[in-house]
């Protein structure tokens, strides 16, 4: 390992962590992020709805599959067997707030997963509102909690 980077070998080459001694434990990670949009999308959102469609469901929707997918996508993610995705989306005056929770019970945690879930929840919001918005923007998606393994709770600080 290089200098305490476990994502490093001894050369300083990127790896995959061999995780198959850590124990299996409940593992939940909660993400968030906002999508700023205009007035009129808010307007559209808590009305009659986007030209598009029922953007709500497409984000979400969008946000599971995403979290499926991790591994796919983040070339150093573990693929996992997802237990549980919850992906919330609120409208509020002018933006759209995503959280997603992510559920797993295996060797590594879900942060990944939380995190691409509302970054890829937040891409779809954009991409089902960008002919009424061309000027929204995903902004803020961070890990609010996680929980499990041998580090245990984790809460970002206020």
């Amino acid at each position: 390992m290089s200098d305490g980077f476990t994502h490093l070998d001894d050369r300083g080459a990127a790896r995959m962590v061999d995780v198959s001694g850590k124990d299996i434990t409940v593992r939940t990670a909660t993400a968030s992020g906002r999508v700023l949009v205009s007035a009129r999308v808010v307007e559209l959102l808590r009305g009659e709805g986007v030209p598009k469609g029922d953007a709500l469901a497409v984000a979400r929707i969008a946000g599971i599959q995403a979290a499926k997918r991790t591994p796919d996508l983040v070339p150093l993610c573990h693929p996992l067997a997802i237990h549980g995705v919850d992906v919330r989306l609120s409208v509020l005056d002018d933006h759209v707030a995503i959280e997603a929770t992510v559920r797993t019970a295996d060797r590594t945690g879900v942060e990944m997963e939380a995190l691409t879930c509302v970054a890829v929840a937040g891409l779809a919001m954009i991409d089902m509102v960008k002919a009424v918005d061309p000027a929204a923007v995903i902004t803020d998606v961070q890990l609010e909690t996680k929980s499990g393994g041998k580090r245990g709770e984790w809460r970002r600080p206020e």
